[in-house]
C-alpha cells in the first residue's frame, strides 16, 4: 500500500499540480486526527512518513514530568531515564501505535485525504482559471432550473447561476438553449466556485460591442456609457479619438452587420447608439433619439435641461411610460424636462 501511495502523490503533483510534499503533511495531520479518535483524544500523538519509501509510523507519546498529574499523556522522569538515561523534563517518549490496527486507520484516512485533496485542487485550478473571466462574457448551454435560478453549463465542467434579477422580464430559458453572459462575479465556495451570471447587465452590451468592432478593441472608438432596461431599450453613447472616423457608423456596420450581430439573441431589446459630446446641451439632443429636438436650454447650478420638441414628436421623446427621456437622463447625468415647442 505505501509504495502505491507514493506513486500516486507524484502521479498527482505531474497530473493535478499537488505537491507531494503537501499532500504528505495532509495526511500526516490526518493520521494524527485518526489516531486520536481510535484511542483518546488527549493523546499527544506523532506521525511519520518515509518521503521516498512511503512508510508510515504513528507514536503515541507521554511528556517527561517531574510529577506526573496526567498518567495518561505523562511519565516520570525515573521511568523515562529507565527507558533511555539521557531523557530530560519536557522531552517525549514515544510508544509505538499497534502496526496491525494502525494500518487499517492509514490505509482508509490515506485514501480519504488524497481523494480530499483532489477535489479541492481541483476547485482551485477552477476558481483560478474562472476569476480571470470576472466581468467578460461566456457562452453557456442552458442545463434546468432549480430554487436558486436557471443553472447553465460553462467551459470545463463549470456550472454558472443566473439568478432571477438578472433575467431577462420574458425570456425563456429552455434546456440546451447556447447563451451569452456576462460574468458579474466568482465567489469561492466548498463546492467550486460560485460564477454568478447576467443576462441584464450593460457589461453585456458592452462587451458584445467590443468583439463586435475592431475600432473599439483597438481603442480608436471608446464606449462612453451604457444605460440598459432589459429586454426593451437600451442607449449606448459612442466618442472618436479620431475625427475621420465615424463612432456609430463603426458600431452599427455596414447594412447594420455589428450591431445586429451584437442585438442577435437578445429578442426584442433595441438599441440607440449615440455620439457623445463634451457639450451637455449636443449630448442631451443626441440621447433622446429617435426624437427631433428643437432645442435644449441648460441649467448649470441644477444639472438640469429644458428641452423642446415639436408637438408631433413628444409622446416619442418622452418614450411609453416615460422611457426614452428615463435613459436618456441616466445616460448623460443631467436631469431632462421636455415640452412641446408650441406651448412656448
Amino acid at each position: 500500500m505505501n509504495q502505491e501511495l507514493m506513486q500516486a502523490l507524484e502521479e498527482l503533483e505531474l497530473t493535478k499540480d499537488i505537491k507531494k510534499e503537501y499532500m504528505i503533511e495532509a495526511i500526516k495531520a490526518a493520521l494524527v486526527a485518526a489516531c486520536k479518535k481510535n484511542y483518546l483524544e488527549n493523546l499527544y500523538v506523532r506521525v511519520e512518513m518515509n518521503e521516498e519509501t512511503g512508510a508510515i509510523q504513528a507514536y503515541t507519546q507521554k511528556m517527561v514530568a517531574e510529577e506526573v498529574e496526567d498518567p495518561v499523556n505523562e511519565i516520570s522522569l525515573e521511568e523515562a531515564r529507565a527507558i533511555k538515561p539521557s531523557y530530560e523534563v519536557g522531552d517525549f517518549v514515544d510508544y509505538a501505535v499497534d502496526p496491525m490496527r494502525f494500518g487499517r486507520i492509514a490505509a482508509q484516512t490515506a485514501k480519504q485525504v488524497v481523494i480530499q485533496k483532489i477535489r479541492e485542487a481541483e476547485r482551485g485550478h477552477l476558481f483560478d482559471a474562472f476569476s480571470e473571466k470576472e466581468g467578460k462574457i461566456l457562452t453557456g448551454v442552458i442545463q434546468k432550473e432549480d430554487r436558486k435560478g436557471i443553472i447553465v453549463s460553462l467551459e470545463d465542467n463549470a456550472e454558472g447561476l443566473l439568478v432571477q434579477k438578472e433575467q431577462i422580464p420574458g425570456e425563456e430559458y429552455p434546456f440546451n438553449k447556447r447563451m451569452k453572459f456576462f460574468v458579474m462575479e466568482i465567489k469561492k465556495a466548498y463546492a467550486g466556485p460560485q460564477i454568478l451570471l447576467s443576462r441584464t447587465h450593460p457589461g453585456l452590451i458592452r462587451k458584445l460591442f467590443e468583439q463586435e468592432v475592431p475600432e473599439i478593441a483597438e481603442g480608436t472608438v471608446e464606449i462612453k456609457s451604457v444605460i440598459r432596461e432589459a429586454g426593451s431599450r437600451t442607449k449606448m453613447a459612442v466618442w472618436s479619438k479620431d475625427e475621420k472616423i465615424d463612432p456609430i457608423g463603426s458600431c452599427v456596420g455596414q447594412k447594420g452587420m455589428r450591431v445586429n450581430a451584437v442585438m442577435d439573441g437578445m429578442g426584442d431589446e433595441k438599441i440607440d447608439i449615440i455620439k457623445y459630446s463634451e457639450d451637455p446641451a449636443e449630448f442631451i439632443k443626441a440621447a433622446l433619439s429617435p426624437a427631433k429636438v428643437t432645442s435644449v436650454t441648460i441649467n448649470e447650478e441644477e444639472k438640469s435641461a429644458m428641452v423642446l420638441v415639436p408637438e408631433y414628436q413628444l409622446s416619442l421623446a418622452i418614450g411609453k411610460e416615460g422611457q426614452n427621456v428615463r435613459i436618456a437622463a441616466r445616460l448623460t447625468g443631467w436631469k431632462i424636462d421636455i415640452k412641446s415647442d408650441s406651448a412656448e
